[in-house]
């Protein structure tokens, strides 16, 4: 599993470009819904692992992006080669970090960015103008 982050290169490749022909969705469950009728134009069955994984890392990205980011300023699925593409991006320049517990016991919240990560093949994140993209790739066969 290859993870990069700054300039976003994976194997001297540059990251996708920002570009979306799917308008900006105004909420996570919006977002969710765009990747799924996605996923099911290409035949894949909403009881299938892999939509679960690409809707759990879709509603991670942009929840974050619209909690923690100033909103989405761009917002991308694509399926190419095997593999969805999720690309999220945001207003707000600082990096995603895993939040760590302040007190013992149960901690509320800061699970999303390690979910994003332990489920997609490959996230980049790249920093754009004052925000940064993020991209998770997910393999579906």
């Amino acid at each position: 599993m290859k993870r990069t982050h700054g300039d976003g290169e994976v194997d001297g490749k540059p990251p996708a470009p920002e570009a979306s022909t799917q308008p900006l969705p105004l909420t996570a469950a919006a977002a969710r819904a765009a990747v799924a009728a996605l996923l099911h134009q290409f035949g894949f069955s909403p009881d299938r692992r892999v939509v679960t994984d690409a809707l759990m890392i879709t509603s991670e990205l942009v929840t974050n992006a619209i909690r923690h980011g100033g909103g989405l300023s761009a917002f991308g699925a694509d399926i190419h080669g095997g593999a969805l593409r999720v690309l999220v991006a945001d207003h707000n320049p600082v990096y995603p970090v895993a939040r760590t517990a302040t007190a013992p016991g149960l901690r509320i919240g800061g699970y999303g960015w390690p979910l994003v990560q332990s489920l997609a093949d490959l996230v980049t994140v790249t920093p754009h103008g004052s925000g940064k993209q993020i991209t998770a790739d997910l393999a579906l066969l």
